[in-house]
């Protein structure tokens, strides 16, 4: 039988924060979610003045990263590159914005942000996954 590594709630608290961190020292008001390997939300932090619909787009962004196995701006660039029936994909957020966060060459869930623009939710979703990529390795 197989095994891998799982979130955790100190994981989780620490990806909330190294993004936290990230977010804030650009003064970016952003919405920050943390999902596991099926796409199940295991933390969500709406940083004041982020507005509620980022708390929403962060999660599904995050939930479509976990669920695909890659970043969530793959599936965005294949719509805008003409593969238009990727919208009718039971995948809300399609969006750039979200990483998943692999562990010994595993997914073991993502981050998703939302609130500014979308290459800064993704490079806020990235220091959130580093938090623990780099601690894995």
């Amino acid at each position: 039988m197989n095994t891998k590594s799982v979130l955790g709630v100190a994981e989780v608290n620490d990806i909330l924060t190294a993004a936290r961190a990230e977010a804030e020292r650009h003064g970016w008001a952003v919405a920050i979610a943390v999902v596991d390997d099926g796409g199940h939300p295991l933390g969500l932090l709406r940083l004041d003045g982020a507005p509620p619909s980022s708390a929403y787009m962060s999660t599904e962004k995050a939930r479509t990263s976990a669920l695909g196995r890659r970043e969530s701006k793959a599936y965005e660039d294949m719509i805008n590159g003409g593969r238009y029936a990727f919208l009718s994909a039971p995948l809300a957020g399609t969006l750039e914005g979200a990483v998943p966060i692999v562990v010994d060459g595993q997914c073991v869930g993502a981050v998703g942000v939302s609130g500014v623009k979308s290459d800064q939710d993704a490079q806020i979703a990235k220091a959130g996954a580093a938090s623990v990529t780099q601690r894995a390795a």
